[in-house]
Parts: C-alpha cells; structure tokens; sequence
C-alpha cells in the first residue's frame, strides 16, 4: 500500500551572522515498504527522523530525493486537486491530544471538519456530517451527548478518542499513529490501544505507528523498523526484531526497555 523508496531529505543550512550553517541530512535512503492491513512500527529516538518522515509520508514537505507511493501513485506526481483527495486516505493522530484539538471548537465541528475539507471527495451535505460524526463516536466508546461539547470537558483518553474519530472521519485506508499514547497514563495507554486494534479488525486499516516505546510497538505491530540517524538500521517482523535483534542498536534499545503490560 505505501512504498518509501530511497528517501533523502536534506535540509539547507541557515544563513547567520558569522557565515552559513552546513546542511542537515535528516533521512538518508529510506526504503520502506507496508502492506494494506498491517500495522508496521517505526521506532526511534528523539532526532532520529521519525517526524521527518512522517511529514515526507503526508507530503509536508518534499523529499530531497526518492519516492513516495500510495496505491502505485506517486505523491510528486499527483496535481494539487488529486493529492487533496489522496490525504483524505491517509490521515493522522497526533501525539498529544491536548494540543490537537481547537478548544473552541465544539466536537461536533472537530469531526465533521475534514468531511467539509473534503466535501468535493466524500460528496456529504450537512446532516449526514453530523450523522457520520455521531456515527464515529460511537465507534470511538463516545455517544452523541458528547456532540455539542468541547474539549476541555473531556479527559485525555477521551480527547485521543475525539481525535482517531477525525481522523476516521473521510474513511481512510491508512491512518499515522504519532505517538497516539506517550501522552496518557498506562491503564488509559492499553484503552486507546485496544480501541485502535478493534477499529483496525473492523475497518480493514492500516496503521503506520510511530513510536520510541518498544513496548508499545511489540503489543501492536506485525512488522517493525528501527531508524537511527535518519537511516533504516533493522527491519523485520516484530517477534524476530526483538527475539533476534540484528543491530548493536536493537539490541541496546531492547536490552533498555522496561518490562510493561496492557492486557
């Protein structure tokens, strides 16, 4: 479903007042390949150029050099009105909720924006909006008391709840999982996560789950990578990667992790 071949992306350097700044190279041939209904972990440090990627992946920014391809379709390639429609299938969850959502807006409005977005692609006038937001929320453990709300009334599962309900809400085949739980308590972490592993069985999603919590990735993903410096230092299935790890820096993340569980 999505094909990441050799991606580099380098970054000028800033002009200051003694002279320029050497360039950064924040990925460095990325190649990476997920099939439609996987969940695949992308594992890293802070630096390492998960975020990079990811906003690369969402078309952000521009690779340096490389492809990106969606379903066979190359990102570089698409006019701006056929990358419109491909972003309302693939979508994304942010790391922190708080943060993610307007707090002037009502829920109602949060998840029925994308809909309005890309109302061209979806073709849904007003009240199948609000149908489809109720909808969603019921899907997400919310009800539709919870429609005219807004976000300071909930708590942080509850808003990461509200945010993977918009992020369903143009029907897309691949959903980016940013550190969707780093920013909540562990017994609400393994609710989210469960959420998110039931959505996928029932919808058919892929996920993209970017993470530094090893522990996270082993209980979600069926394949892992692990990035390191901007590049791709191991790959494989999940089980292998951490039973078996082939890199010096699997082995030291793995031999660092804590020992955490969400069942």
């Amino acid at each position: 479903m999505l094909e990441i071949e050799n991606v580099t992306k380098v970054y000028p350097g800033r002009q200051g007042m003694f002279g320029a700044s050497p360039p950064v190279t924040a990925l460095s041939g990325v190649s990476l390949a997920i099939a439609a209904g996987e969940s695949f972990g992308l594992v890293g440090e802070s630096g390492s150029g998960k975020t990079t990627l990811t906003r690369c992946i969402l078309r952000l920014e521009a690779p340096t050099s490389g492809h990106i391809r969606f379903d066979g379709e190359d990102f570089a390639r698409l006019t701006p009105v056929a990358l419109r429609a491909m972003r309302a299938r693939i979508q994304i969850v942010f790391q922190d909720p708080f943060a993610s959502l307007n707090p002037r807006m009502s829920v109602h409005d949060i998840v029925t924006e994308p809909m309005v977005i890309h109302r061209a692609t979806l073709g849904l006038g007003a009240r199948q909006r609000s149908a489809r937001a109720a909808e969603l929320l019921d899907l997400v453990g919310l009800g539709p008391q919870h429609l005219h709300r807004h976000p300071h009334e909930f708590s942080g599962g509850q808003r990461q709840r509200i945010c993977i309900a918009r992020a369903l809400a143009c029907q897309p085949a691949m959903v980016l999982l940013d550190e969707p739980t780093s920013a909540l308590d562990v017994s609400v972490q393994a609710q989210v996560l469960n959420l998110l592993a039931d959505l996928q069985a029932r919808l058919g999603l892929t996920y993209l789950f970017i993470s530094h919590d090893l522990g996270v990735i082993r209980y979600v993903c069926d394949r892992t990578a692990l990035i390191w410096r901007g590049q791709i230092v191991e790959e494989g299935t999940t089980e292998r990667v951490f039973d078996a790890p082939a890199s010096d820096y699997a082995r030291m993340l793995i031999a660092a992790m804590p020992e955490v569980r969400f069942d």
